[in-house]
């Protein structure tokens, strides 16, 4: 019997936890589309399409990269990019906390925070213009506006779904309003927070071309539009694929957070 049990024991005891092994399929599909983007940007050109061929747009790279224009640009923008959106996403990440954790915060802020919602930022900038000047200041603030709407209500609801039954427990257990919120709250809305984040970088460098419309002396934006006047198409084309290159670098480290961050979650 005593044998019986210790047998019964040893399988009953869970072995250390084995974390699914990745596949590199999904890698070997990424590359595989990028090729076949390539492909058929290659193909439109050579059919007679009023666009640049990859060689060309290469070429002019290489150039600006040489004369210091991308660089210089590429810093200009994403200067502006990351400090409006580490502005906007860390009020946006208060401000959200606040409205879901206070009901009376939430009745008084969240109506505003609907009405600018349904005012696209663009819309801001000649009012950015008249009150703020010309200058760093309203380009970073229209960015800045884009990123705290696209967050502020990922982490509203974040708050806001996170299951009762969770902090009726930590209360009974006699944790307080800070402790629940730090222990409990925090990590359950996290995923929330993350997604908002994402959603407000993308909307950080949607907006930065029309920031750089108000009298902006360099930035990928600016370089795009003063290309334009010249018909310069590869200008044009280096310009966007900078922009969505830094854009994906920068949503890929936050999909690395969010996995870090919220590990502790099932995944399928």
């Amino acid at each position: 019997m005593a044998l019986l049990d210790e047998h019964s024991a040893v399988h009953a005891e869970p072995g250390p936890a084995r974390r699914p092994r990745r596949s590199a399929a999904p890698l070997a599909l990424n590359a595989a589309s990028i090729l076949l983007g390539v492909g058929l940007w290659w193909a439109l050109a050579a059919l007679g399409l009023q666009i640049p061929a990859p060689p060309e747009v290469v070429g002019k790279a290489a150039e600006m990269i040489r004369d210091g224009t991308l660089l210089q640009d590429t810093g200009a923008s994403l200067a502006r990019v990351l400090t409006g959106f580490a502005l906007g996403t860390t009020l946006a990440v208060l401000i959200g906390f606040l409205m879901g954790w206070y009901g009376l915060v939430r009745s008084m802020v969240e109506p505003w925070v609907q009405f600018f919602r349904t005012i696209p930022p663009l819309a801001i900038i000649p009012l950015a213009i008249v009150l703020m000047g010309i200058g760093e200041v309203p380009k970073i603030f229209v960015i800045f506006l884009a990123a705290f709407l696209a967050c502020v209500i990922s982490t509203l609801q974040g708050v806001v779904t996170v299951d009762p039954t969770l902090i009726n427990a930590a209360r009974v257990l006699g944790a307080g309003d800070a402790t629940i919120f730090r222990r409990v709250v925090v990590p359950a809305s996290s995923p929330f927070i993350l997604v908002g984040m994402r959603v407000g970088l993308g909307s950080a460098w949607a907006t930065l071309v029309a920031a750089e419309l108000i009298a902006a002396q360099e930035g990928l934006g600016y370089r795009m539009q003063h290309a334009q006047l010249y018909y310069d198409l590869p200008t044009i084309f280096v310009s966007l694929i900078t922009i969505g290159i830094l854009g994906l670098l920068m949503d890929r480290l936050l999909l690395v957070a969010e996995r870090t961050l919220t590990g502790w979650q099932e995944r399928s």
